[in-house]
């Protein structure tokens, strides 16, 4: 506790910004005392036998960009590719979806993989959330599961859905303590309830550790075009001119445009904040990784990973309903060594999100 207040008085009084940090400037931005991280703390971890799933076949539709992303679709990849290795799954289809394809391709590919005998079917992303309505009740023996929809009654169908606020709220205080202009930066993807959570909880965090920094944000296409998720120049672009602004501290929510952020931030100097990944070690953003001081972990890998350990357990009952930072379903990723020093800070505020003592909202307060 003393030295998470140290920390925080340390920021106030002196601008300085903690023991051994040369990249931070929190003094000059930073207003508010940091709750104190519980005694502790650490990370839980579900275990358990795993089953012998070797005759489980398994579907798996991406959203755009599929694997390879450095995001959103390489999460659910991971969740079944460590399934595969843990539980002896052989067979795995994959399928992905195009930028401007109809409702019509959408079910066709669920369709697909129910008639070929796929059994879970994986939907990766809330834009399956039609095509999964429409398809799940023609097959009833097969199970579903959709990632980012909860709005699908049907019984077979399992939403895994996230608390992508409240880990965005923990990065948006991180950028707070990392930034040396107490200026800062959000691109969204594509203009969403969904991507506004991840602005919402970034801006929210944020204020809370200081009454003065400066936000800018941008969605870099409207609702319906989702091709803001798969356009890394146009990410570049938007980033770049937020950082001619005075921002330094860029957080993306963008999928693969996301690489554009990252690519704006190292030439200008700035840094940036991933998504979904712990995208420091993700290969396709390998060249601008140095950049990277964090990434908002949604922890899709483990929920697909969970999912398919129930379905193969006949438990699927027993998965959370959401996953939030009570069940490690969100989170920050420490690679990279760029926020070791203000951890004690971050654990502090998820203690109290977690305690209830912190409501992070969902929407964007303007």
């Amino acid at each position: 506790m003393a030295g998470v207040l140290a920390l925080a008085g340390c920021a106030k009084d002196s601008g300085g910004s903690g023991s051994g940090n040369t990249n931070n400037a929190a003094g000059s931005c930073v207003t508010s005392t940091a709750p104190a991280a519980p005694a502790g703390a650490t990370s839980s971890s579900s275990t358990g036998n795993k089953p012998n799933a070797g005759s489980m076949r398994v579907g798996l539709s991406f959203d755009i960009g599929g694997r390879g992303d450095a995001s959103f679709n390489d999460a659910a990849a991971a969740g079944v590719d460590k399934a595969k290795a843990d539980f002896g799954i052989k067979d795995v289809n994959e399928s992905t979806a195009g930028p401007s394809e109809d409702e019509a391709a959408k079910e066709q590919r669920l369709s697909q993989q129910a008639t070929n005998g796929y059994n879970p079917v994986i939907a990766v992303g809330f834009a399956y959330a039609d095509a999964v309505k429409a398809v799940a009740p023609k097959f009833p023996n097969t199970k579903f599961a959709i990632i980012d929809d909860d709005s699908i009654t049907q019984p077979n169908v399992t939403p895994l859905v996230f608390s992508e606020e409240q880990g965005s709220f923990l990065v948006g205080v991180a950028a707070v303590y990392k930034s040396k202009n107490c200026h800062i930066g959000f691109v969204g993807g594509v203009n969403t309830p969904l991507i506004q959570k991840f602005q919402a909880g970034y801006e929210q965090g944020a204020k809370a550790a200081s009454n003065k920094v400066a936000i800018e944000k941008e969605y870099l296409t409207p609702a319906g075009d989702f091709t803001g998720f798969q356009d890394p120049a146009k990410g570049n672009t938007v980033a770049a001119a937020q950082i001619s602004k005075g921002a330094d501290v860029i957080y993306q929510a963008a999928g693969a445009s996301g690489k554009g952020v990252f690519e704006a931030a190292k030439s200008a100097g700035a840094m940036a904040i991933g998504v979904d990944s712990d995208q420091y070690n993700q290969a396709t953003v390998a060249a601008s990784k140095d950049v990277i001081i964090t990434s908002m972990l949604k922890r899709v890998d483990v929920a697909v990973y969970d999912y398919l350990m129930a379905v193969a357990t006949n438990t699927i009952g027993s998965l959370p309903k959401r996953f939030d930072l009570k069940v490690d379903g969100v989170g920050y990723a420490t690679s990279g060594g760029r926020i070791d020093d203000i951890k004690p800070v971050l654990e502090g505020y998820k203690s109290q999100i977690i305690n209830g003592k912190i409501t992070v909202s969902s929407t964007p307060s303007n």
